[in-house]
């Protein structure tokens, strides 16, 4: 059973650049879907034909893929046929003419070197020997194929250009070259000698620091913002306890409040609890009635003279929270004490 195989993706490429998966034309391809033997067209006599065709042609999430088939009737076609399908060939290379590219961030990779390829038009696909990397590609521009060395300029996939802030001299011109004929490469090593130069100096450390009094100061900095980052949750916690034992809010809320105050910090925390306020039971308000029990020393009136006095819905709570009032209560209404 043919084999599938993963024919191009979105990944970096060895070329520094990147073909973008979506932004790949098959319609042309899919009318005439050759397979070939190391990108090679029969031109001459020696060279070899078509090995096959690609069917099954479909993209799979960000992968283009398709199932060679080989034809068996070409005895080169059936060695390498014999090889792929035994496994000591595993690898096809996508042949992609370009049609648009972009240096815009939005489409850069880490370690990208090149412009990103947005639209593409597959003209072949080939079984190779031995790919550049994983996502191995031939790349032409209306017909005409690239051969790229390291930091050689291409106008149809340009080396990037380092970005421009206001007040930086232009070091660059508009083909990708520094002043002098350098590639815009060449000057990355500046570039980073001034960023080193400016993280020193956040630092507080000379321009010749070695690399220990550096990871020494970096140090230092995570130890003060962990020990502020613990100081900090320290107060949040206590702040929210508090409100606990205040009965602001409940103690079922409090690891909710805690993460508030990690999200606002302590300051608005406390803003926000000192604008709640205290829970109070139903019966708080006759315990702070005058001659109540747990009153004031010293009131003259009693809020409940007898049980009648005191709301239906609260006579159930005041005998199980304050049995001695009740008893109190009910004494005086009925005449006799409360049996047990």
């Amino acid at each position: 059973m043919a084999k599938e195989m993963i024919i191009s993706t979105s990944r970096l490429n060895s070329y520094g650049s990147r073909v973008i998966t979506a932004g790949i034309d098959i319609s042309q391809y899919s009318k005439n879907p050759v397979l070939l033997w190391m990108h090679r067209r029969s031109f001459s006599n020696g060279t070899p034909l078509p090995i096959g065709r690609v069917e099954n042609l479909h993209f799979d999430g960000d992968a283009l893929k398709g199932t060679p088939v080989f034809d068996v009737n070409d005895p080169f076609a059936k060695q390498i046929a014999d090889k792929w399908e035994g496994g000591f060939l595993k690898m096809c290379s996508a042949g992609l003419d370009i049609v648009e590219t972009s240096v815009d961030p939005v489409h850069l990779l880490p370690g990208q070197t090149r412009a990103t390829v947005l639209r593409s038009k597959l003209t072949e696909v080939s079984i190779v020997d031995i790919g550049s990397n994983d996502d191995a590609l031939q790349l032409s521009n209306s017909g005409q194929l690239l051969t790229l060395a390291a930091g050689e300029a291409c106008e149809a996939l340009p080396l990037l250009e380092l970005s421009k802030t206001d007040g930086q001299d232009d070091t660059t011109d508009d083909k990708g070259k520094a002043k002098g004929g350098k590639p815009a490469a060449s000057i990355n090593n500046n570039n980073n000698k001034r960023m080193k130069k400016e993280t020193l100096q956040l630092l507080g450390l000379a321009e010749e620091a070695t690399e220990e009094q550096v990871h020494s100061a970096v140090q230092l900095l995570k130890q003060s913002a962990d020990k502020a980052q613990s100081m900090e949750l320290a107060a949040i916690t206590a702040a929210v306890d508090q409100a606990v034992k205040d009965k602001r809010i409940t103690e079922a809320k409090r690891d909710h409040f805690i993460q508030l105050g990690k999200n606002v910090g302590v300051q608005q925390l406390n803003e926000t609890l000192e604008c709640m306020s205290p829970a109070s039971k139903p019966l708080d308000m006759i315990n702070q009635q005058p001659g109540s029990n747990g009153a004031p020393a010293g009131a003259e009136h009693q809020t409940f003279a007898k049980l009648s006095e005191v709301p239906a819905d609260k006579i159930e709570s005041l005998k199980k929270e304050q049995p001695q009032e009740y008893a109190r209560l009910y004494k005086a209404e009925y005449g006799i004490d409360l049996p047990r």
